[in-house]
């Protein structure tokens, strides 16, 4: 098969591109800086000339509320366009737990917004919702620094590895379209505040992480079970006591 990774050079779609090329499928890495635009629509139609299927890891270089939507709806819509001409059968987009019951965090509106689009448009698809990765626990705890305070609230927390997201994209770009949602998360469930206050000890940060309720998430106020799967979910098997290991022996 031909597969075309949207954002195939970033975090998950270089992933993805090396999954499916190990597999023997021939798995395009497609973005910028490769000369592939999925904004501006600069190299979509030679990428995706004879792919089977197109997967869609890219993300908005803004956090910005309506920048993300603004990339997330132009981007989906020259996707689908250049899809359905070329007589792509599979669209695969990369989406985010519980993005639909955040309506206070507005990146999560984006999303929602791209899988509108995915959900009505002219290819078959899949949409792969995943739970925060491991890589962006740093981040998260920045978000909620005051000094030497990291304020967080306690939500339902089962962050994954990023290895685990990127297989779980290959394996659904490999299958039928199911037409709907695959969720995955990781093989943990904790609360948020918890999380980062024992990563933040294991890197020896001094930072004290501090329970607060109305620190929410990203600044937002979410329903206690937001960022985590609902019903049915596939699950990661790396867990974050391994991915720390991994990570202090490569340092």
């Amino acid at each position: 098969m031909k597969i075309v990774v949207i954002g195939g050079s970033g975090l998950i779609g270089s992933k993805v591109v090396e999954l499916l090329a190990a597999a023997g499928h021939q798995a395009v890495a497609a973005s910028p800086r490769t000369g592939v635009n999925a904004v501006t629509g600069e190299g979509l139609a030679e990428a995706l000339d004879g792919a089977d299927a197109v997967v869609d890891v890219s993300n908005s270089p803004s956090f910005d509320p309506a920048a993300a939507r603004e990339f997330f709806e132009t981007s989906t819509r020259n996707l689908l366009a250049a899809e359905a001409a070329a007589g792509v059968g599979h669209h695969v987009a990369l989406s985010v737990v519980g993005a639909d019951r955040m309506p206070n965090v507005g990146y999560m509106g984006a999303k929602v917004a791209q899988e509108a689009l995915v959900a009505a448009g002219p290819v078959p698809y899949s949409i792969v919702r995943a739970t925060q990765f491991f890589e962006f626990l740093d981040a998260i705890a920045d978000t909620g620094t005051d000094g030497d305070t990291v304020r967080l609230g306690p939500v339902l927390f089962q962050p994954i590895a990023a290895d685990d997201v990127a297989a779980t994209v290959a394996d659904v770009a490999l299958g039928a379209p199911v037409g709907g949602i695959v969720e995955v998360a990781g093989p943990e469930r904790s609360r948020l505040d918890e999380v980062i206050r024992s990563v933040l000890r294991a890197q020896q940060d001094p930072r004290q992480v501090v329970t607060d309720p109305a620190a929410g998430y990203y600044g937002a106020e979410v329903a206690e079970d937001a960022l985590v799967p609902l019903g049915e979910a596939r699950t990661g098997r790396i867990r974050l006591a391994e991915r720390r290991a991994v990570d202090g022996a490569g340092r």
